[in-house]
């Protein structure tokens, strides 16, 4: 039996929205490319397809961007295999492989291969139905990975984008590369985010190199104003009191009011509270426990501010099986805590019933820290860096993937050089919690070099010049 395959809908926008924020060069740049794109295509479908269509970065970037391409003329589409919670624990690990993380071990079983294989194979035969010969296919992560070889033979154009990679590749992250090799030969062009990223071994004539970005203008992103703030989290019940507007705009243009609360673990937020934020999947990569215990150890002592770690609800996310036992690790840790600091560390699960609204939450929360933190022990892109760099707020971040490509360390933020050092972390935190200056200048700056690298008018320009390549 087939896969039954899911259909993103998205509808357009207007790619006229970011001629404010670019200078005269990078506009006529971005407008040409956005022409010759929609030109080549004509008569083709240019399909991307991942795993999931929510709760993670790459569901966020093809949401953000596909819009554009369909404003500029562009006939894109998104789809969303199928799997069952076996294809996902095997994707799930590959996934870790990848960051040169042990999982169950660093092989991959027969078995565990063939429920990849077989997995694939139906969502093939489905796949086959709707794309065309000559069509451009853009497959995300290994998840999808094994779809390379039937659609390169059923005549599309296809191209493998990988999202995530490790800084010093070791024997690990080989064995995950090797399990995914053979299904990459054929592919027109491999898309990596950062060149260290990039295998051993490949064709470079294959390869290509495009950070992502995000939409400023997504609900994530869009400016909100301290009323608004203050009413979207009062609405989600992460801060105490009432008051404010909990209305945000949809990205057609239609309002809507944050109504779902949160579920917490903790207290709500006084309302004159500081506040240093993580906001992630619960995932052990991301190091929640890490950001908790350097909080009870090095800032709560030292100041009066709270944490906040902030995740989607832990079931929410079909192709990360391993929320749910982090979540739960993360909260038992919390419990162990002695109170006077437990009480000021609150960890909410964020409603993911309308994607919109998760988001909207999201932006008041970030828009609300005084420090956003983002403690990875490993990253592929990490794009909450970039997502709070745009709302000009001070970040302290590991020196991990490619965090550190989006902050120049004492200019547009902190780093820390080993991650698992709770001290620096902490010693980073206080830091900006008692210079204000220095952190209101570093969010000035991150601000700045956002709007330059890391919005999405750039990624948009460097895939058409590839999507125009291949089918040249």
């Amino acid at each position: 039996m087939n896969a039954k395959l899911a259909s993103i809908e998205l509808n357009s926008s207007p790619v006229s929205r970011f001629r404010p924020l670019l200078d005269d060069d990078a506009w006529r740049d971005f407008e040409s490319a956005m022409r010759k794109l929609a030109a080549g295509l004509r008569g083709r479908v240019l399909w991307n397809i991942n795993s999931t269509a929510q709760g993670g970065g790459v569901a966020e970037l093809l949401a953000s961007l596909i819009p554009y391409d369909r404003d500029a003329g562009v006939d894109e589409r998104w789809l969303v295999i199928e799997g069952s919670p076996a294809f996902f624990a095997v994707t799930k690990r590959i996934h870790t492989l990848l960051h040169g993380v042990p999982s169950e071990g660093s092989e991959i079983s027969p078995d565990e291969r063939r429920e990849y294989e077989q997995t694939l194979a139906r969502n093939a035969a489905a796949l086959v139905e709707v794309v065309r010969p000559g069509d451009v296919v853009i497959i995300h992560d290994p998840q999808a990975a094994g779809l390379v070889p039937p659609l390169t033979d059923h005549g599309a154009h296809v191209i493998w984008r990988s999202h995530v990679g490790v800084d010093r590749p070791n024997d690990v992250a080989r064995s995950a590369w090797n399990v995914l090799r053979p299904y990459l030969d054929r592919a027109s062009a491999l898309v990596f985010s950062r060149q260290s990223y990039v295998w051993e071994g490949l064709d470079p004539a294959r390869v290509h190199i495009i950070a992502p970005t995000i939409d400023p203008f997504s609900v994530k992103n869009q400016d909100l104003g301290d009323d608004t703030v203050k009413g979207i989290l009062h609405a989600s019940g992460i801060v105490e009191g009432s008051g404010g507007s909990a209305s945000f705009k949809r990205l057609d243009g239609s309002s809507l009011s944050v109504k779902r609360e949160a579920r917490l673990c903790g207290s709500r937020l006084p309302q004159g509270a500081r506040v240093v934020v993580q906001v992630s999947r619960w995932d052990a990569l991301k190091d929640p426990v890490g950001v908790m215990k350097a909080f009870a150890e090095h800032i709560g002592p030292r100041s009066d501010s709270w944490l906040v770690l902030a995740g989607p609800g832990a079931q929410s996310v079909r192709d990360d099986p391993e929320q749910p036992e982090v979540l739960r690790d993360v909260i038992a840790q919390r419990e162990q805590l002695e109170p006077g600091i437990r009480e000021r560390i609150q960890i909410a699960q964020l409603p993911m019933d309308d994607v919109d609204e998760n988001a909207a939450i999201v932006n008041g929360l970030q828009r609300r820290a005084a420090i956003i933190v983002q403690k990875s022990l490993a990253e592929g892109f990490g794009l909450t860096v970039a997502e709070a760099m745009w709302k000009g707020r001070p970040v302290v971040a590991s020196r991990v993937g490619g965090i550190q490509d989006q902050i120049e360390d004492g200019k547009s933020g902190l780093l820390v050089d080993d991650p698992t050092d709770l001290e620096e972390l902490g010693d980073k935190v206080v830091r900006l919690l008692d210079d204000r200056s220095e952190a209101s200048s570093l969010g000035d700056e991150a601000r700045r070099r956002a709007i330059t690298h890391f919005i999405a008018p750039r990624h948009l320009t460097q895939q058409a010049q590839l999507v125009l390549s291949i089918i040249d």
